[in-house]
């Protein structure tokens, strides 16, 4: 087992990386777990997972609200149609295998990378000529982006959106981001800030489905110092994601989730 000392420098990792792209981090945590402890359940895993998660996206939402960048309303759109799939997902994770859970969860991974990188200029919408923007964010450092938000489109999303994530572990971002930048045509900036907003309810009705019944078997210790590494790396990642390019950061995320997907894939193959 591992020394329990290198577990908070696991979750500032984890975090940090994780809210540069707004992921809060359960897409690489989710893998070190599996690897680290093959004894514990694929539940007890996304449960964990999701606990760090959840502290993650509240440190880092915290900081990017005083900074004034996110798109609280369309995050609560979301959450409104993404919390009872949240449940479900979570709870349906108790059913599945370690065989099966592993490949699939990085086969998502490598088809979002896959996705991203084909599509990594998601451009912007011109709505001049015939949808007026409806969203108008500022930050304090000046910064201002105006676009339009589909809300229909936001809310016919979440649903799927919340239960793969509580399903996986991942908290949801690695389908939050990419469906807010290339779909509904958020800015990547928000876009990143948003999609952790959206993780501090979605990924805590997960955390508490799988405790209230029964799934969690760890050992408590293991998400506490975790999370305490994951608060101090989501302040980390939010300051990084003010100083990042937006191209650059969808790269990172590409790169990353392939990296681990792949390797989730062959690890079950060998």
């Amino acid at each position: 087992m591992i020394p329990l000392g290198f577990l908070p420098l696991i979750g500032i990792f984890v975090a940090a990386i994780g809210s540069l792209v707004g992921l809060g981090g359960g897409f690489i945590l989710v893998p070190i777990l599996l690897f680290l402890f093959p004894e514990y359940s694929a539940s007890t895993i996304t449960c964990i997972s999701l606990l760090v998660v959840f502290i993650n996206a509240t440190s880092s939402s915290l900081r990017n609200l005083r900074s004034g960048v996110g798109d609280t309303r369309t995050a609560i759109i979301m959450v409104i149609f993404a919390l009872p799939a949240a449940s479900l997902g979570s709870y349906t994770t108790r059913f599945i295998e370690r065989a099966t859970f592993d490949p699939v969860f990085g086969l998502l991974l490598v088809l979002g990378a896959i996705y991203i990188l084909i599509k990594r200029d998601p451009g912007t919408k011109d709505t001049t000529n015939d949808i007026k923007n409806n969203r108008h964010i500022q930050e304090k450092n000046g910064s201002t982006y105006d676009f339009y938000v589909n809300e229909k489109l936001a809310a016919t999303i979440s649903p799927a959106v919340g239960f793969v994530s509580s399903f996986f572990g991942i908290g949801g971002g690695v389908i939050h981001v990419p469906s807010l930048v290339y779909l509904i045509r958020v800015p990547t900036r928000v876009a990143t800030s948003t999609s952790l907003l959206l993780l501090v309810p979605t990924s805590f009705v997960g955390v508490l489905t799988h405790i209230s019944t029964g799934q969690f078997e760890g050992e408590w210790i293991i998400p506490i110092l975790l999370g305490i590494g994951a608060s101090i790396g989501g302040q980390i990642g939010s300051y990084l994601s003010k100083v990042t390019n937006q191209k650059t950061v969808l790269l990172i995320l590409a790169f990353v989730l392939m990296l681990v997907g792949a390797r989730q894939i062959l690890d079950t193959l060998i």
